[in-house]
């Protein structure tokens, strides 16, 4: 097997959704499906093309009221590129006997091949080829190399390279009855001699898009001057090049496109800047070199080696390539966030959840820049957060479950359930704990990279904000002398609301209380390292007095967590007086359970009435912190940490929770890791395929699921390789599962390149040359000084 190509063997009209989307090419900046050039919008087709930030904003009405939603835009398809006989018919797969078809993605140096070998009606055999990439090195550029070679025919043809302004956003069928039609045409047609171009704008976030589509023939090894004409319909415009095809002899159309928007800088206006990259742009060989050059440079300090298991190889590059397609170092020059499915779909309408805490980890010991460009995308938005607190009642920040162009909360106030076809309330948006990720997300950031100037001058900030939220949202309960957190929702989404309340939210979600007493004792101990006069500035700016601190300290030491059973965590207070759910019936009766929320609400049920979970919840905290620092939270507290608190509640949730979300399965995987080896890595493998084998059954096709395929990254390196950043020290603990007989990785910690290999008996650490001396690298509970040049070896029991 090849670990570094994605072979796909035979068209598969019903595999085609799926091949598209995990084709996808991207370069942090924008991304296109893995569509064919000749292919348009509909059937197993659907060719989008996604932008870093790129919202727009409109009103539709549904169920007799109007809602309002933003969405990741569907820009113009560049791709188009076909072929026919004068007077005849576009050339299309569906039209034609399939003889052979190949679609390859090299994962390596980025690019998507193409074989196709077919019969049309008239008897005409021809190959065709294509190469494409998204270049990664120039983000405002993308290339296709398209060879067309007749097998038993000669004569002329008719080549089309067109820019498509007339598609919509209807990539989610759930979506179909929601107003799509996001662009409004501004301009196209010839640019120069051969080259065409469109100008479109969004309808209301008025981002002018402009795409310059350079478009080139050749023949015995030379390129050919051929009579063109340009032919504009509607926001469809297309060059026609008129050539001579000679039977076993290619005909070669190299066609450059370059994209720029009104968001990019160093420009006077967009289509100026499209025309003037397309018209320097070199030849496809040349920019395929640069091309791959720079996904060399990035496969040097991302890839991760995993010996013994040829399947988990190629998945996980998979997985480290779609989101290096995401969110690259392109993104860092951006004001953009990290959608939860990539930009490959329009699933989650392209917005930002909490899946940055999965997927930060991987960039934070790697390309920790981008980590910061995505901390800043919410930092710019801190005053809407700040606003969203005070229109609540509460001090702080408040940043929002769904996030996309400014910052405002985009959680959908009705959901379309698939099952019923009903349209339900959205009670997601009471999902707070989005706020304690964001925290923990800056704090990770600050102990991989020791960044200073963000953590005073940026990330302090937004935990004190964050911390002083929490502070706010928490009530004293008399009763119990605790303090309490009241009509919130947790990770496992399946519970929003009490069977016997109107009222949405839940109280003492257990996950929620716990990740509060963590961001306020981090904002205090922030407080404390950070030097005097920085904090003095904090404090009067921000108007922290004493007694609010004081006030925070004594959160932390009182909240309440709920238990219920023997030294079980209750996911959130009244959990056990839900009743037990028939698992063992509805398998029976529905196979795949996933989405029961879905399957019971078109029985005219609900998950809120029973002990069912979507996903982990009371087990992210095993996820997140280690027994040390949970022992920690919870004794400070007063609260007994007991040695089997942690495999009690992980067999007690593990039999309640359907895995309704891939991240599901990258925690399970995680928190069985020391207990149940095998059963962590069935979860591990379901995790790292999730996308690939699209075990949702049909939600790939609208997106892959980033944060799954980040997390499964963060197992390798987190839970198989061991490291924990703590106390100013890289921990490594390896702990290889058995089907994997080795890992090489790099990392990079606070300025230092360290190249890790470990196999089931040895770990080598060697230390590269970086901004300082030497490293704090802790092994088997002992710390050791690496110094630049350096490698260890060490005897693993």
């Amino acid at each position: 097997m090849n670990a570094w190509h994605l072979v796909y063997e035979g068209w598969d009209p019903e595999a085609q959704p799926l091949r598209e989307a995990l084709c996808t090419l991207g370069n942090g900046c924008f991304a296109t499906r893995g569509a064919g050039e000749e292919a348009r919008a509909g059937g197993p087709h659907y060719p989008g093309t996604y932008l870093a930030g790129g919202y727009d904003r409109l009103k539709s009405r549904v169920k007799g009221r109007v809602i309002e939603n933003e969405d990741l835009v569907n820009w113009p398809n560049w791709l188009c590129l076909t072929f026919r006989r004068p007077g005849g018919s576009w050339f299309r797969l569906e039209a034609c006997e399939i003889l052979e078809y190949l679609q390859a993605l090299d994962i390596k140096r980025g690019i998507l091949h193409r074989r196709v070998r077919f019969r049309e009606r008239d008897g005409r055999v021809s190959r065709l080829l294509s190469r494409r990439i998204v270049h990664m090195g120039r983000p405002h550029i993308a290339a296709i190399e398209w060879t067309l070679t007749p097998e038993n025919w000669s004569g002329p043809v008719e080549v089309r390279a067109a820019l498509d302004g007339t598609v919509a956003n209807a990539g989610v069928r759930r979506y179909a009855d929601l107003a799509n039609r996001h662009l409004n045409y501004l301009g196209g047609g010839r640019l120069d001699g051969e080259t065409v171009y469109l100008k479109v704008e969004t309808v209301q976030s008025r981002i002018v898009m402009a795409q310059a589509a350079r478009t080139r023939a050749f023949g015995g090894g030379r390129r050919l001057d051929v009579p063109r004409k340009t032919v504009r319909r509607g926001a469809f415009v297309s060059e026609i090049l008129e050539a001579a095809c000679a039977k076993g002899r290619p005909l070669r159309v190299e066609k450059v496109v370059a994209l720029y928007t009104s968001r990019d800088h160093a420009i006077s206006e967009p289509l100026d800047a499209a025309a003037k990259a397309a018209a320097r742009a070199e030849d496809f060989k040349t920019l395929e070199r640069a091309h791959a050059r720079a996904w060399k440079r990035l496969w040097h300090r991302c890839d991760m080696s995993l010996d013994g298991n040829g399947n988990a190889q190629l998945a996980l590059r998979l997985n480290i390539f779609h989101i290096l397609q995401t969110i690259s170092t392109n993104t860092t020059d951006l004001d953009a966030g990290v959608p939860a499915r990539g930009l490959h779909g329009e699933a989650y309408r392209g917005h930002i959840f909490w899946d940055e805490l999965y997927i930060f980890p991987f960039l934070n010991l790697r390309i920790p820049k981008i980590t910061r460009a995505l901390l800043m995308y919410r930092n710019r938005r801190l005053d809407e957060a700040r606003f969203a607190a005070r229109k609540a009642g509460l001090k702080g920040a408040l940043f929002p479950w769904q996030s996309s162009s400014d910052g405002r909360e985009e959680s959908q106030v009705l959901h379309l359930n698939p099952e019923s076809g009903r349209w339900i309330p959205d009670n997601t948006h009471f999902q707070r704990h989005v706020n304690a990720a964001i925290a923990y997300n800056v704090w990770q950031y600050y102990e991989a990279t020791e960044n200073w100037e963000f953590l005073s001058f940026r990330g302090a900030v937004m935990i004190l904000e964050i911390a002083r939220f929490w502070a706010s949202l928490s009530t004293f309960d008399k009763t119990r002398e605790r303090y309490v957190i009241r009509g919130v929702v947790g990770p496992d989404e399946y519970h929003t609301a009490y069977p016997w309340s109107k009222s949405p939210g839940l109280d003492n979600n257990a996950y929620t209380n716990v990740m509060t007493v963590w961001v306020l004792c981090c904002a205090l101990r922030m407080l404390d390292i950070l030097p005097p006069d920085r904090r003095r500035e904090l404090l009067e700016d921000m108007d922290l007095p004493k007694e609010e601190l004081e006030r925070w300290d004594d959160v932390s030491r009182r909240m309440f967590v709920p238990f219920h059973g023997d030294g079980i965590v209750s996911q959130f207070e009244g959990y056990e007086k839900l009743e037990e759910f028939d698992w063992r019936t509805y398998r029976k009766k529905y196979g795949v359970i996933q989405r029961l929320d879905r399957i019971l609400e078109a029985e005219g049920d609900s998950t809120d009435c029973y002990k069912v979970g979507k996903q982990a919840d009371v087990l992210m905290l095993f996820y997140l912190f280690s027994a040390e620092e949970l022992k920690g939270l919870f004794e400070r507290m007063g609260y007994a940490f007991l040695p089997d608190l942690i495999p009690k509640n992980v067999r007690y949730y593990s039999e309640r929770t359907s895995h309704g979300s891939t991240l599901s399965r990258v925690v399970h995987a995680w928190v069985l890791a020391r207990s149940d080896r095998e059963d962590s890595w069935r979860f591990f493998k379901s995790a790292l395929t999730s996308d690939l084998a699209d075990i949702q059954g049909g939600t790939t096709p609208e997106g892959i699921h980033l944060g799954a395929m980040a997390g499964t990254t963060d197992i390798v390196q987190r839970c198989y390789m061991g490291i924990e950043m703590r106390d100013e020290v890289l921990w490594l603990h390896p702990c290889l599962p058995r089907e994997i007989s080795g890992i090489r990785l790099r990392v990079r910690y606070r300025g230092h390149w360290i190249t890790l290999k470990a196999t089931r008996h040895t770990l080598t650490v060697s230390l590269d040359k970086g901004w300082y001396r030497s490293a704090r690298i802790g092994v088997r509970k002992r710390v050791y000084v690496f110094k630049q040049g350096q490698s260890r070896r060490f005897r693993l029991d």
